[in-house]
């Protein structure tokens, strides 16, 4: 496993972590590598714990003879091939170099008086740090917005595109001017592309399209990934976006289309909701080294979820490279309904997988298997004040024209089981059916289609029950996928639980996009379509316990420059839902005004809502994920 630290429920974030992974920062470091391994003895001054993520990052820096740390229950660990030593017999040492592994090192280096010896050169991380105009915050160097970056799976081959929409949701939070820093690297890691983009000054929609990326810098045919940088934020220093492949007519893509949610910028040791094949489909799971270190061969493994025998990837990875894996051939005689567990070993950020069947190919995301989580003895004893506590609301589609089937996914590397219960209402909120799923075992291969109920056209909540006993962890997931019952098209996507609309919180839940729980509103991005398909919300109003008998939501059409075109209010019951068409909603003016930059916000200060969106075509092909707020 690499050994670095990314993200911590309680502190977020690892910002250290973002800095030190930036490919212009790998660039740097590796030009100062080279120039210490010229000048002799290494010696190293950790004063923040930053140097095993260093040197995992960026294992080409020369050899360390001494290191040397502040923290005395730091003194006599064993790292980097020696025993730390206090920072108080550093005036003894006969190295040639010290490399002071920390960021505004000037202050450091002002506490350390006359410990440096005579003659010693020395150096610090500041020697790595982007240049001044790469930055948004000036006070500190690790100030969270200086790296609001991301990935992004990039592909324009084999009759595939994709194109990554988003909106200027920093200026909302003050941002003025917003750019975009963006390499693109091809599925070897070489770089392709690094240029720039200016962001609408106000919240404008941003879009970047495969196709003309790869006719405006005349590159070959690439499956890669796009490493995002926003620069000049406020507010949020995550990059969120949604991703679309579709065919461009320029080859075999067919009748292919999907929608994935943004990447998740922090590496994590294991991943789930990858599923296995069915007889007639190929799975393939893009591999994409997030780092400049190549990833070692058997450093990845395949398992089916439960069985804890995990089949490693006899293959190495270079920096940035991306690669499809067949699961197939490591996991042979695997078939869905059964679930694989991805051991990633913190190299890449959130997965990508792509399923091939009849011809067409869809593609979704894997999700963090978090491993910090333990069950949550409190869950089962929630108060009637929190009603039914954790809710994954899920949309029903048109049963005479889709299939809807849920699978219950194991997402916590101690989860053994889940109790769960089925809540089905439709669009007026009322309760029409209900399904006890048992207390699932973590190997558990359950695929409940929505039709066994007679559901009708609506949403589901799946939702914790403890009749049986089990236990929970808050950290329940989903993956649900939709079959178009004339033309085959399938399109699949997985989200997490939370408590819906209660006054009364539990935790952190119910979740604000900003500020302490409870998050009782709504600011949700909804693309707008192209001129070969229609998009689509299928918006729901889950709610844990009862709150307002219906919402009070409004659709703001904004166009490219972020200004209001036009405005429409909608109402969605309680525990209700409902399909929102923008091309329905507002006229064709309106959508010419607003352009194909143009995005529709769906606000509501009453409430906290949830939805699906995707695109479809009037030939069956549609996509599907869930949506993302700000």
């Amino acid at each position: 496993m690499l050994d670095i630290q990314t993200y911590d429920a309680r502190q977020g974030g690892n910002v250290l972590y973002k800095a030190l992974a930036h490919p212009l920062a790998a660039e740097a470091l590796s030009v100062l590598g080279d120039r210490l391994r010229r000048q002799g003895s290494l010696a190293v001054f950790d004063p923040d714990g930053a140097a095993d993520m260093l040197f995992a990052l960026h294992p080409d820096m020369p050899r360390v003879s001494e290191l040397y740390v502040q923290d005395v229950s730091s003194v006599g660990r064993d790292a980097l091939g020696t025993s730390a030593r206090p920072l108080t017999e550093l005036s003894g040492s006969r190295a040639a170099t010290l490399l002071i592994a920390s960021f505004d090192a000037g202050r450091v280096l002002a506490r350390m008086g006359g410990m440096v010896p005579q003659g010693m050169q020395v150096v610090t991380l500041d020697e790595a740090r982007l240049k001044p105009e790469m930055l948004t915050g000036s006070r500190a160097y690790l100030d969270r917005l200086n790296f609001a970056t991301n990935y992004a799976f990039f592909r324009d081959a084999d009759g595939l595109s994709t194109r990554l929409v988003s909106a200027n949701y920093w200026a909302n939070y003050g941002a003025r001017q917003v750019r975009l820093w963006l390499r693109l690297f091809d599925g070897s890691g070489r770089p392709l592309a690094t240029w720039e983009e200016t962001v609408p000054s106000g919240p404008g929609g941003i879009m970047i399209e495969s196709g003309e990326v790869r006719r405006r810098f005349e590159l070959p045919e690439f499956s890669g990934q796009l490493f995002i940088h926003a620069i000049g934020v406020a507010g949020h220093d995550v990059v969120k976006y949604a991703l679309d492949t579709y065919d461009n007519g320029q080859g075999a893509g067919g009748r292919s289309l999907s929608v994935t949610h943004d990447a998740n910028a922090w590496p994590s040791d294991r991943y789930a909701n990858l599923p296995a094949p069915r007889a007639d489909e190929t799975v393939n799971l893009w591999v994409q080294n997030s780092h400049a270190v190549p990833i070692p061969a058997g450093a990845l493994s395949l398992d089916r979820m439960g069985a804890e025998a995990p089949v490693v990837l006899p293959f190495e990875v270079p920096a940035y490279a991306s690669i499809a894996v067949d699961v197939a051939a490591h996991l042979p005689g695997l078939e869905w309904p059964a679930q694989i567990e991805l051991r990633a070993g913190r190299h890449m950020v959130r997965p990508r997988y792509e399923v091939t069947r009849t011809g067409r190919k869809r593609i979704a995301h894997l999700n963090v298997e978090r491993a910090d989580l333990r069950a949550d003895p409190g869950i089962p004893l929630l108060p009637p004040s929190l009603g039914r506590g954790y809710l994954l609301p899920f949309p029903i589609l048109p049963p005479d024209q889709f299939r809807s089937i849920v699978q219950p996914t194991p997402m916590g590397e101690r989860q053994v089981d889940l109790p769960l219960r089925l809540d089905v209402f439709d669009v007026e909120g009322r309760k029409v059916a209900e399904r006890f799923l048992g207390r699932l075992p973590r190997d558990h291969d359950v695929a409940f289609d929505l039709a066994e109920l007679g559901a009708p056209e609506g949403h589901a909540d799946l939702v914790y029950d403890f009749r049986d006993g089990g236990s929970a962890d808050g950290w329940l997931h989903a993956l649900v996928r939709y079959e178009s019952l004339s033309s085959g098209h399938v399109a699949e996507t997985s989200f997490g639980a939370h408590i819906f609309n209660t006054a009364m919180t539990y935790l952190d839940e119910p979740q604000s996009y900003s500020g302490p729980p409870p998050g009782l509103s709504t600011r949700l991005f909804l693309r707008l379509g192209d001129r070969r398909r229609h998009s689509f919300a299928a918006m729901m109003y889950p709610s844990s316990a009862q709150w307002h008998p219906r919402s009070n939501t409004q659709l703001l059409l904004h166009d490219s420059a972020g200004e209001l075109v036009a405005e429409r209010p909608i109402e969605i019951a309680c525990s209700g839902s409902m399909m929102v068409w923008p091309h329905k909603l507002f006229s064709a003016e309106e959508l010419g005004l607003a352009g194909p930059r143009g995005y529709v916000l769906i606000r509501d200060t009453t409430c906290r809502l949830f939805g699906y969106h995707g695109l479809m075509d009037d030939e069956g092909s549609f996509s599907l994920d869930h949506m993302f707020g700000f």
